[in-house]
């Protein structure tokens, strides 16, 4: 995670062009499971500011949270934020997020990576949407309400979308929230693209954070079926078809069979470069789905045994040396160099790093 990863040396004008771009993460830090203390967020956030990063979308529920966790969370975040209220703009449309580019503030975008949160209640998706959250998964790992997730499928007949599952994703169009892939099993996602096409066709879905199956299949240490959460190509040509994004993430333990002592700029550049040709350059963005601090991920994962029953996949990964994640303060500028290394033009660059979400979630919050 980023307490473990290295400060990657760039060019100047690498790190000019991230500071003149509108760069958006995504990570995965819920409070309790990526920070624990309200120094870390802004000295974390203060480490992107200072590299140019915009503004990232961030989870502040995850698994099986109810309401009421969520609106603890949500509670927690806002009011660690407004320790320094001039830092930070809470996104609530393009907009905010122009305008924190703009002024060098930091924009505050809210994902939930479970649809568990409405706790039964349709009626607070709209809730959601005035409290700022931009995009939301309809299921984690396990089996929910919703459907089934990719570790569940491991393990059981992948079932796929339900009609609550359905019914979620119409509310969720409705009221304008990105409707996030990620996560989900197979037939979760055919479903829920099928469905996004019937009943709403032209409304994008993303992957927020997922790497390529396709990229590492064939390298030496491989294991035989690869990392449960990774997509297929198709997986991805699919949601591209919808008008929306795919994001890797520069997350080291999912690089199934790559296991170095850090992941690089080369790497995160060849994820990039990976989705770039298969989808085209306006269906690519970028994610650190950083968790901050690895002792932290352990003792949240060990916790919840049913949702992390993958077969040891991510411990082992652990212990192969997998353990930190591209964060961006330290390793876009350097990113951008392999990028530029590629042929890929300023313009592409800017699509991928934040011009492609921009879009989507113009589309979808307008």
């Amino acid at each position: 995670m980023s307490r473990e990863s290295k400060t990657w040396p760039s060019s100047d004008k690498a790190k000019q062009f991230v500071k003149d771009t509108i760069c958006l993460d995504f990570f995965a830090s819920p409070f309790g499971a990526g920070w624990t203390e309200d120094s870390e967020l802004h000295d974390y956030i203060g480490r992107a500011m200072a590299t140019g990063i915009t503004g990232a979308s961030m989870t502040i529920a995850e698994t099986d949270n109810t309401w009421e966790k969520f609106l603890n969370s949500h509670r927690k975040w806002r009011n660690t934020f407004l320790q320094n209220p001039d830092r930070y703009v809470f996104v609530h449309n393009v907009r905010d997020i122009e305008y924190a580019q703009e002024t060098g503030k930091y924009a505050v975008i809210f994902n939930s990576q479970t649809s568990t949160i409405v706790s039964g209640d349709l009626s607070r998706i709209a809730t959601l949407r005035t409290m700022g959250l931009a995009s939301m998964q309809l299921v984690y790992n396990g089996r929910f309400r919703a459907g089934v997730g990719c570790i569940d499928a491991l393990h059981l007949p992948d079932t796929g979308l339900t009609d609550w599952g359905r019914k979620i994703i119409d509310e969720m169009v409705k009221q304008g929230i990105v409707v996030d892939l990620s996560h989900a099993s197979w037939q979760t996602t055919e479903d829920a693209i099928a469905h996004m096409n019937q009943k709403h066709p032209g409304v994008p879905v993303v992957y927020t954070h997922s790497l390529p199956a396709g990229l590492y299949k064939n390298t030496p240490n491989a294991t035989e079926k690869g990392c449960y959460r990774n997509i297929t190509d198709e997986q991805a040509q699919k949601a591209a078809a919808t008008g929306g994004f795919v994001s890797p993430t520069f997350t080291e333990w999912m690089m199934d069979g790559i296991w170095p002592d850090d992941i690089t700029p080369l790497q995160c550049a060849q994820m990039i470069d990976y989705y770039a040709k298969l989808l085209g350059d306006d269906h690519v963005g970028i994610a650190s789905d950083d968790l901050m601090k690895l002792d932290l991920v352990v003792k949240f994962a060990k916790a919840a045994p049913d949702i992390y029953n993958d077969n040891n996949y991510m411990f082992d990964a652990f212990d192969k040396g997998a353990e930190g994640c591209g964060e961006m303060a330290k390793i876009l500028p350097a990113v951008t160099d392999e990028l530029w290394k590629m042929g890929y033009s300023d313009e592409a660059i800017k699509k991928f790093y934040g011009g492609n979400e921009m879009r989507v979630y113009r589309q979808v919050w307008q």
